[in-house]
C-alpha cells in the first residue's frame, strides 16, 4: 500500500549521495540533472509571479509544507521573508541541512502540522498535496489553512492532469473548491508548464514503444523498462538526447503559450488564496 512518508524516505535514502543539488528528490528522480534544473527554473519563475500576486511583505513568516531538501525556504530567506520548513521525512531534512539550509526545519505531516493556529503570514505547498491520496488531501489543506492567520496568503502549485501510483492530481476547479471550503477565497491562479513541444514528443515516443500511462508520468519516468537492459539503455540515451532539443524549444516557446492558451491546458496550476 502506498505511503507518502515511506515513498519519500526511500527516495532520500537512495539519492542522498548521488544528487548534490537535491533536485532529483523533489522533482523527477529518473531524469538527468539538466532536466531537473530546467523544471526548477520554471517553477521558481512561477513562484515569483505567485508571490507578487500574494503581495507578501518583507519579514513575513512563511511556512513551506513538504519543504523536502529546502530549496524554497532558502529562497524565501533570500527574498527577505522569515521561513520555516516542515517535512514528513527526517532524511529529507538532513539533506536540507547539508545543503546549507539554516532556517528552522521541523518533522511533521501535512495532515497534522506541529504549529498553533494562525501563526503564519503565508503558507506554500509546492507539488506536495498531489502526492497525498485523495482521502487525506482535504485534511492536509485544512491544516494549512488552520495555521495561516486571517488575511494571510496560501500558495499552491499542484498537478492538474494525469494520474500515477503516487500522483493524485485534481482539476483546477477542484483544487479551488477544496481550498475555499476551508475558509479561504481565491485571489488568482494561472497555468504552469504548458511545454507543448516536449509533451508532444513524449507522447509520440511512448506511443511508438507501446508503453501506456498519463502524460505527466511519461514525462518523468525513465525510458521503457520493458525492453532488454541493453536496448533499454540505448533507447533511454536517445530519448534524453532528443529531449535536449524539445525541452529548450519548449522553454523558448513557453511565454507565447502562457499568453495564448487557457490556464487549464498547463500541467500544473498555481493558486493564490486569502484566508477569510
Amino acid at each position: 500500500m502506498y505511503s507518502p512518508q515511506d515513498y519519500w524516505a526511500g527516495l532520500a535514502e537512495g539519492f542522498e549521495s548521488m544528487d548534490a543539488s537535491g533536485f532529483a528528490l523533489v522533482l523527477h528522480p529518473q531524469a538527468p540533472p539538466w532536466f531537473n534544473q530546467v523544471i526548477d527554473d520554471l517553477q521558481f519563475r512561477a513562484m515569483r509571479r505567485a508571490l507578487a500576486i500574494a503581495a507578501i511583505s518583507q519579514g513575513a513568516r512563511c511556512l513551506d509544507v513538504g519543504c523536502g531538501t529546502g530549496r524554497w525556504v532558502r529562497r524565501y530567506a533570500e527574498l527577505g521573508f522569515t521561513p520555516v520548513g516542515v517535512d514528513a521525512t527526517f532524511s529529507m531534512l538532513r539533506i536540507a541541512r547539508s545543503n546549507q539550509t539554516s532556517v528552522p526545519l521541523l518533522v511533521g505531516l501535512a495532515q497534522s502540522l506541529p504549529f498553533s493556529d494562525s501563526v503564519f503570514d503565508c503558507v506554500s505547498d509546492i507539488t506536495v498535496v498531489q502526492h497525498i491520496p485523495y482521502d487525506s488531501q482535504s485534511t492536509a489543506l485544512r491544516e494549512m489553512v488552520r495555521v495561516l492567520r486571517p488575511g494571510g496568503r496560501m500558495i499552491l502549485m499542484e498537478l492538474t492532469h494525469g494520474r500515477g501510483s503516487h500522483i493524485f492530481p485534481r482539476a483546477p476547479r477542484d483544487w479551488i473548491g477544496e481550498v475555499e471550503s476551508h475558509g479561504t477565497a481565491l485571489i488568482d491562479w494561472f497555468g504552469e508548464e504548458f511545454f507543448f513541444p516536449d509533451r508532444l514528443f513524449v507522447h509520440l515516443a511512448r506511443s511508438i514503444y507501446g508503453r501506456k500511462g498519463n502524460h505527466v508520468d511519461q514525462a518523468l519516468s525513465s525510458f521503457p523498462n520493458s525492453l532488454s537492459p541493453k536496448k533499454s539503455s540505448t533507447s533511454r540515451r536517445l530519448y534524453w538526447r532528443l529531449r535536449r532539443i524539445t525541452v529548450p524549444f519548449s522553454v523558448w516557446t513557453e511565454p507565447a503559450f502562457v499568453k495564448m492558451c487557457p490556464a487549464f491546458l498547463a500541467t500544473h496550476g498555481v493558486f493564490v488564496f486569502e484566508k477569510l
